[in-house]
């Protein structure tokens, strides 16, 4: 499996704004230049294993954070997510999203495999 460097790149960007980080902020905590910052949030650029660990490090989060849409053992992370995303809505918030997310797993399992 290849890695998605473009996913890698949004969910920095995405972990590093939640943060209140600037890329100038977030380079300067990695020991990366703010154009390199800017470069892998696009996904234009390859980040080397020191550079994903130094943003991790920067951005307090775990490295399997940052490559889940490429680590096929990555659930526990996704559910994290989903438990974080779910954690401030309401009731009635919560039960179309539930009742969204059934309809959308039963559409799921009822595809053929690959489709």
């Amino acid at each position: 499996m290849e890695l998605d460097y473009q996913a890698i790149g949004v969910r920095i960007r995405r972990m590093r704004k939640a943060r209140g980080l600037t890329q100038q902020t977030l380079a300067e905590w990695s020991g990366q230049e703010p154009s390199n910052i800017s470069h892998i949030e696009r996904g234009a650029t390859k980040l080397s294993l020191p550079t994903l660990v130094s943003i991790a490090n920067a951005l307090g989060v775990t490295v399997d954070q940052i490559l889940c849409d490429s680590v096929e053992a990555s659930a526990t992370v996704f559910q994290q997510e989903l438990t974080h995303m779910l954690a401030d809505c309401t009731h009635a918030e919560l039960r179309v999203i539930t009742e969204t997310v059934r309809a959308l797993k039963n559409s799921l399992r009822q595809m053929p495999p690959g489709g």
